[in-house]
């Protein structure tokens, strides 16, 4: 029995984030494919379009791009914005550069930036 897109999309709803963590880890296995790859391909068709869209972005990315001295704290608050476990927040701060946030209201990006910023994180917001 075949699950219509509505259906799917209505199950990955009903998981938690590290459930469907877990699940884009497995089809990237299965499928030996890349999420990554997805939007490093979708980016270089950015240069064509026209200079109007950036002005109008209402989705921002905000990018950790390094933990600074106080990396527990910098943990703490990406567990607070993200609500990931102690481990992916962990990982996430040990990996920088990394997106915390993806895709965010321009506010929600700014207080977030100067959350970890206060953290002692260095930032982007893009």
């Amino acid at each position: 029995m075949a699950l219509t897109q509505d259906e799917l999309l209505a199950e990955f709803e009903s998981m938690t984030l590290i459930q469907l963590s877990e699940f884009v880890k497995a089809f990237e296995e299965k499928f030996d494919v890349t999420a990554a790859a997805a939007v490093a391909v979708a980016a270089p068709g950015a240069p064509g379009a026209p200079v109007e869209a950036e002005e109008e972005k209402d989705e921002f990315d905000v990018i950790l791009t390094g933990a600074g001295d106080k990396k527990i704290q910098v943990i703490k608050v990406v567990r607070e914005l993200t609500s990931l476990g102690l481990k992916e927040a962990k990982d996430l701060v040990d990996g920088a550069p990394k997106p915390v946030l993806e895709k965010v209201a321009k506010d929600a990006a700014e207080k977030a930036a100067e959350s970890l910023k206060g953290a002692g994180a260095s930032v982007e917001v893009k």
